[in-house]
């Protein structure tokens, strides 16, 4: 039996107090459940963002999508965790992963790395964030028992911590670009590769992750081309169907949109969609159609 739906927006932008306030009334209006904030530099803190959208409203959930593990120090982190669960009642998650935009860390003046370097930190980081927050001794302590965990990844050696850690496997549905801090998108088969990857490296698991994917773009309309455009001139070897054809664009008519939707938790398990703050309105009359035949 396929989990219910959820749906997550990501917060990008920043905004004096009303209008971040407003926004996320919004998304509760629309909605979404879970509140999300990256960790980029330009773009809101984290975690004050997420304290701030909890007393804007009454039901989402917050998180972060996701934190750049070589941003933090699992002790300040574990702080800034379980300070957060306790300011939000208890409404956390917690995403992470390895950060691939090495312009944000030279200019904190942190350490790149090397892929290997990246992995390494970051599974220190989840296995000492657990430690300390599952230690009774540990001040202050979370509202929840535990904080559930979200790992960003693609590669193989990410979705296996992913299936050793991560309550919410989060798949990207892209590869890092020939260009440093882009992005090049997965076809539906290679992320079929994928996801199977991960299904056979978490198959010890009692119990199975909750499967998100970040969708890029979001376009209900009969003519997709020009929503579309900008996509195909950054990846000229793609035509037009084969972009609509791409797990991480939902573009077309509502109807064929919610069939695309219905068809990818079928045939990968996403149950668990994030848009983007540009996409929020867009995605709206998607997520209504849903929940309408949900109930």
């Amino acid at each position: 039996m396929s989990r219910p739906f959820r749906f997550g927006v990501n917060l990008l932008d920043p905004a004096p107090a009303g209008e971040w306030r407003a926004k996320c009334r919004r998304a509760e209006e629309l909605g979404y459940d879970v509140i999300l904030v990256p960790d980029h530099l330009g773009m809101p803190a984290p975690f004050p963002a997420l304290v701030a959208a909890a007393q804007a409203t009454e039901r989402p959930r917050v998180g972060t999508f996701v934190l750049n593990a070589g941003f933090w120090n699992p002790a300040l982190l574990a702080r800034e965790v379980a300070t957060t669960d306790a300011l939000t009642g208890g409404r956390l998650e917690l995403g992470l992963g390895t950060g691939y935009v090495r312009a944000e860390h030279e200019a904190a003046g942190l350490p790149y790395g090397s892929a290997r370097e990246r992995v390494d930190h970051l599974e220190r980081t989840v296995t000492e964030l657990g430690r300390l927050l599952d230690s009774d001794d540990h001040l202050p302590r979370p509202a929840q028992s535990r904080v559930p965990v979200l790992i960003g990844a693609n590669g193989d050696r990410m979705l296996r911590l992913t299936a050793a850690h991560a309550d919410i496997a989060a798949f990207t549905g892209a590869r890092p670009g020939d260009t440093p801090g882009t992005l090049d998108p997965l076809t539906a088969e290679e992320l079929d590769e994928r996801v199977a990857r991960y299904r056979a490296l978490a198959g010890h698991r009692p119990a199975p992750a909750e499967l998100n994917l970040l969708i890029q773009l979001v376009a209900v309309t009969d003519d997709p081309e020009p929503a579309l455009r900008p996509l195909l001139e950054r990846q000229p070897g793609l035509t037009l169907e084969q972009a609509v054809a791409l797990p991480i664009v939902l573009a077309g008519p509502l109807e064929d949109v919610v069939a695309k939707v219905r068809a990818q938790r079928e045939r990968y398990g996403f149950s668990y969609l994030t848009v983007l703050e540009p996409f929020m309105e867009a995605f709206a009359p998607v997520l209504a159609r849903l929940r309408e035949e949900s109930a």
